[in-house]
């Protein structure tokens, strides 16, 4: 046997093997991948889009985890005191559409620099949303079967 044909079917076995190997890595069709929904305006139509589609699309098809991250403007959205209409989408206010949210299962993270910058502090956030950590953003953002959409 020439070493070109000993190559040929060392090459072929391994293609045999990895054919059978690389079906048991993909994920199951039941697993649904997790969401990370970066949420920045403060526009409350835009808002109200972005967290209906996590919650309503996403999280209660089954989906994990489904996070929605609020910075920059976005973060005036977890103020429990700020008045906020209630949106045509659902009839609910944005901090009632984020506490529905969080009460099934969402996290809400907030970013503690744009908390400062729009003169508010931990105590002003709604019920349930909690200031973002490096570890926290780490885990939600850069799960392993997680996307991310921006709004």
């Amino acid at each position: 046997m020439t070493w070109i044909s000993r190559l040929s079917t060392v090459i072929l076995i391994l293609a045999l093997a990895a054919a059978l190997v690389v079906p048991q890595l993909a994920a199951s069709p039941d697993e649904k991948p997790g969401l990370f929904v970066n949420l920045t305006t403060d526009d409350t139509w835009s808002a109200a889009m972005a967290v209906h589609f996590a919650h309503d699309k996403v999280l209660k098809q089954g989906h994990t985890p489904v996070t929605v991250f609020l910075n920059v403007r976005g973060i005036y959205h977890a103020h429990r005191e700020r008045p906020s209409h209630s949106h045509g989408l659902v009839g609910q206010s944005i901090q009632e559409m984020l506490a529905a949210f969080i009460a099934d299962g969402g996290q809400v993270l907030a970013c503690p620099t744009c908390l400062k910058a729009a003169g508010m502090q931990a105590e002003d956030l709604l019920a349930g949303v909690r200031l973002a950590s490096t570890a926290q953003m780490e885990t939600a953002l850069f799960g392993p079967d997680v996307r991310t959409l921006t709004w």
